[in-house]
């Protein structure tokens, strides 16, 4: 709350220089044109401009990240999937917790929506670090502190290296035997390798605001969701070992951020010939995107189990209890 209150606090007093700004430019001119026409001056109007560009451009930086990106119904959609590409030893735990999962693996997002300090763990502003495939940003976390700062690490996101931790988490619980713990911190990884595969946690577009295109994440991710999910055929593969759970992670946001632009396109398509998000649009929406959202949900299925079945494997592969408590 204090990091949103001094934001809101830099927007005004943004706003509030401007005005004087723009008050005292105004004065000039009325002085300055004497006898003259008492027309606003060239000057005044690109004044006016320039300090309205900055504003917005003030607005937008200082505008504290409060939307999310995949809904909890994908979430557990993707939690669910997962479980299906389990190996025979290792599946009977999470068969046995599906419902668990499903009620836990949006908990990253109710704790984004209750904690300001964990809201940069939920993306990843690729688009901070140049060009795609964004190179200059160091995968390992040291490294990337080093080069860039802290500050600026969680300014732009720390999606990918969440993942790594969670992943390591996992693998404790799974070697302790600690398996309420090992539930707990597998459907909290769920939701994190989840978000990694929403393009617009990869961006800082990520509702549309750069493009005009405001809400365009909820309406991706959320309300296509909602609207067709019972008609998705999700096939993801078996899940597979992760060699580098914080690489893979980068690879993940990357697929992700790679096909931005397709999704961008088909929604001003698909608000082209209709003045509201009805029933025309998100047809026309779903018809366009609908490769891209299936792609990237059973996509996000395999990567959930890989992160499961890594971490199972880097503890040991320890026999698991076949029956839990709900």
């Amino acid at each position: 709350m204090l990091r949103t209150f001094r934001r809101s606090n830099d927007v005004a007093a943004a706003l509030a220089g401007n005005a004087r700004l723009l008050r005292a430019s105004a004065n000039r001119d009325c002085l300055n044109s004497g006898n003259r026409s008492s027309r606003p001056s060239h000057l005044t109007f690109a004044t006016i401009a320039m300090l309205l560009c900055v504003t917005v451009a003030l607005v937008v930086v200082l505008t504290p990240r409060d939307t999310i990106a995949w809904g909890a119904n994908a979430q557990r959609i993707i939690v669910g999937k997962a479980v299906d590409t389990l190996p025979p030893d290792l599946r009977p735990f999470f068969d046995d917790n599906r419902s668990y999962l499903a009620l836990h693996v949006a908990d990253p997002l109710d704790a984004e929506a209750k904690t300001p300090a964990e809201k940069h763990n939920h993306f990843i502003y690729l688009d901070r670090y140049g060009r795609f495939p964004y190179t200059t940003l160091p995968r390992v976390y040291k490294t990337a502190v080093s080069k860039y700062s802290k500050s600026k690490l969680e300014q732009t996101g720390l999606l990918p290296w969440q993942i790594g931790v969670y992943s390591a988490k996992l693998t404790t619980s799974f070697q302790q035997g600690h398996w309420d713990e090992a539930k707990l911190n597998a459907a909290i990884l769920a939701g994190y390798v989840a978000e990694a595969h929403d393009p617009f946690n990869t961006t800082e577009n990520f509702d549309g605001h750069l493009t005009l295109q405001n809400g365009i994440n909820d309406r991706f991710g959320a309300v296509l969701i909602d609207r067709f999910s019972s008609f998705f055929p999700l096939r993801p593969n078996d899940a597979s070992f992760i060699a580098d759970p914080t690489d893979h992670a980068f690879e993940a946001c990357l697929s992700a951020h790679s096909v931005l632009e397709t999704i961008l396109l088909a929604d001003r398509n698909a608000r082209a010939n209709t003045k509201s998000y009805n029933d025309e649009y998100f047809d026309h929406f779903y018809n366009l995107t609908a490769a891209t959202l299936i792609r990237q949900l059973s996509e996000a299925s395999t990567d959930v189990g890989s992160y499961w079945l890594t971490a199972w494997t880097n503890a040991g592969k320890p026999a698991v209890p076949q029956t839990q408590t709900h």
